[in-house]
């Protein structure tokens, strides 16, 4: 007699074993018609499974997260089999749910194009309006092969025979077309819905390695009603107008080419940038306290052995065979990150518990090897710049120094236009280092360091970094798009293995805690994110060009120069346009190249000393005396950190 526990507290016992479709019978229509799937003591179940012992229950209905996945998952499966209705012969391979939507990979002689989606998507209507029951049955390996032997479906057999010996091998059947499956599925083709859409097609190789077949992978979304697929929709043509490779050519920010797969080649308009941003950083570093360093980038083997990032990041290493006759023959490595150098200046002399905690900060350049199928512009890239820091510090400092770092985090984000981010608590991952007890103190540290800070969290489980847990800090960016930047992650590992010690309060040597943090994370990353942001149109103080001066007549040049350099003398980073065009002309050409502020000069302004001050891509304007007019834009173009500085009295 299993009793089932709801929710709300309360229980229902049952006679004997009972699905999920009955239980919600049980409580109400309304809830037997829009109960989709069920969660049984924390497992995900189809509804029509079985339930033959007590267990707590919760019904998912389309309004849960978890629908959205399984609208997804069932989705690839309505797709696999309209394409194989469509394009007999096909073999289909794997299809996942994947963030916002799902796809599938597929075998087929004639690659397919997006000129086919019209007549897939169609044919998925179909299905989904038959309403075909997901229907789950348990076989032997044997009866599987069998099954899909018989379909010639040579890559389904394959994943079949290299399954572990004691997996539990399951098969889903959607009226007549069946696939191998894990599950869990909702209840029928029509708990789908109509709001789905295909996207892409690209090439895939089949389990991701270069000496097997390609594959064709149609990629599509799919959302729980119209209303949340349009505004997907519209958030994907806005993002592709705000794409920070279209963005960097049109401004001439900067370019990749293959000469230098992964690696940025800054234009000077685009180093503006990137120097206006570490500046700042370099600011709010010093005035928080932080000792910045600089460490090398070819680093000896042994090191990242020593660290342990040889075993763990060894494949993403580029090295070094260096041949030197008055030394052996060694192996280094271009630094995939700053860790164990960081850990190298500290253990340089005697630490004190009175140098802690002692606050390491590099901008440092680091490589490692990407695939180059997963580069993406300057977001995912193999040489990059980590922003970086390392605090040495005691334990009973954890909670001190976490609230320290979310506060300057925070202001750092409302500084460059984020307003919004959210934190994921990532626990011990299945491979990792250091003994469990260690690990419960690192992670109990770090809990109470956010419950110290007036963190709130989600739970990330086993995405920990492999030497200790950590807080990751996801912002949201302006069209709604989630980007993870900041981190900090508490180590009581590499200490112990690098043997970094201080001398303690008693006179005893003990370890020092490792706090990892980041905030902007890479620069090139976090800057591609910034042009998407403010889609190229930067506020004052951030814009690579913040002011050009723009001639109407030709008169008009000498005062335009002076002009040009008045501005400059005050800080701010002045072009001219001095061209023989009309500045309609002018106009359309700055704002094309989203200069925030236009200042043009014609005949009578240049006879008055005044300027003309139109800010882009608006229409207003206002006329100011060129000193007036320097002195507000000096003010404007100030950043947030130096604008709120006391200002000395003269």
């Amino acid at each position: 007699m299993p009793v089932i526990t709801l929710p709300d507290g309360s229980t229902r016992p049952f006679d004997g074993a009972v699905t999920g479709t009955t239980v919600a019978a049980s409580i109400g229509p309304g809830l037997a018609k829009a109960a989709l799937a069920m969660e049984v003591d924390g497992r995900l179940m189809d509804l029509s499974a079985e339930i033959g012992t007590d267990a707590k229950l919760r019904f998912i209905t389309r309004r849960d997260p978890e629908a959205l996945e399984m609208i997804r998952h069932d989705c690839a499966h309505v797709l696999a089999e309209a394409v194989q209705e469509l394009f007999p012969g096909t073999q289909v391979t794997i299809g996942p749910s994947i963030e916002n939507g799902f796809y599938y990979d597929f075998h087929r002689n004639e690659p397919f194009t997006p000129e086919d989606f019209p007549a897939i998507e169609a044919k998925m209507r179909e299905i989904i309006a038959r309403g075909a029951a997901f229907q789950r049955r348990v076989v032997s390996r044997a009866e599987a092969v069998d099954v899909f032997v018989k379909k010639g479906e040579r890559f389904k057999v394959e994943l079949i025979r290299d399954l572990p010996a004691d997996q539990v091998i399951t098969l889903y059947s959607q009226g007549e077309w069946t696939d191998l499956c894990r599950g869990p599925h909702m209840r029928t083709t029509a708990d789908i819905g109509p709001a789905f859409k295909l996207q892409k097609v690209a090439g895939a190789y089949w389990r991701g390695k270069p000496e097997n077949p390609v594959l064709s992978r149609i990629y599509g979304t799919a959302w729980r009603d119209q209303k949340e697929l349009d505004a997907y929709l519209t958030m994907l043509e806005e993002a592709e107008k705000r794409d920070h490779r279209k963005i960097g050519r049109e401004m001439h920010l900067f370019h990749l080419q293959e000469e230098a797969t992964g690696s940025v080649f800054w234009h000077p308009k685009g180093w503006k940038l990137y120097r206006t941003v570490e500046d700042y950083m370099r600011r709010r570093l010093d005035a928080a306290d932080y000792e910045e360093v600089k460490t090398p980038q070819l680093v000896d083997r042994r090191l990242w052995e020593a660290s342990g990032h040889w075993e763990k990041f060894r494949h993403a290493m580029f090295l070094a065979k260096v041949e030197d006759k008055d030394e052996a023959d060694r192996t280094y490595a271009l630094k995939p990150m700053n860790c164990p150098c960081h850990v190298q200046i500290f253990n340089q002399g005697i630490r004190s518990y009175r140098d802690l905690p002692m606050r390491m900060a590099e901008f440092g350049a680091c490589h490692r090897f990407e695939p180059s199928g997963a580069l993406h512009g300057i977001m995912r890239v193999r040489a990059f710049t980590q922003d970086d820091a390392h605090i040495f510090c005691e334990e009973h400092q954890i909670a001190a120094e976490t609230v320290r770092f979310v506060d300057l985090l925070s202001a750092i984000y409302r500084d460059l236009g984020f307003t919004d981010f959210r934190v994921k608590f990532s626990d011990r991952p299945e491979v990792r280092a250091g003994e469990d007890a260690v690990w419960d103190r690192a992670e109990g540290a770090l809990k109470e360091a956010c419950v110290t800070a007036g963190v709130e969290y989600e739970l990330n489980p086993g995405e920990g970094a492999f030497y200790g847990p950590k807080l990751e800090f996801v912002l949201r960016d302006a069209i709604g798009r989630d980007w993870q930047c900041g981190t900090l992650q508490v180590d009581f590992v590499l200490p112990e293995r690098l043997d970094a010690t201080y001398v303690a309060e008693d006179g005893t040597r003990k370890r020092p805690v490792m706090l990892h943090r980041a905030i902007l994370g890479s620069f090139e990353r976090f800057l591609g994110i910034l042009i998407e942001q403010h889609a190229g149109r930067f506020p004052l103080w951030l814009a690579p060009v913040q002011v050009v001066v723009a001639t109407i007549v030709d008169d008009a040049t000498p005062f335009a120069q002076q002009a040009a350099a008045a501005l400059r003398a005050a800080g701010l980073r002045v072009e001219t346009d001095l061209r023989n065009e009309k500045i309609n002309r002018k106009v359309v050409d700055h704002i094309e190249q989203r200069v925030p502020v236009l200042a043009v000069v014609g005949r009578r302004e240049a006879e008055e000393g005044k300027l003309v001050l139109r800010r882009l891509p608006g229409r207003e304007q206002e006329v100011l005396p060129l000193a007036e007019a320097v002195a507000l834009l000096r003010r404007e173009g100030m950043a947030p950190d130096l604008s709120s500085a006391p200002v000395a009295a003269e």
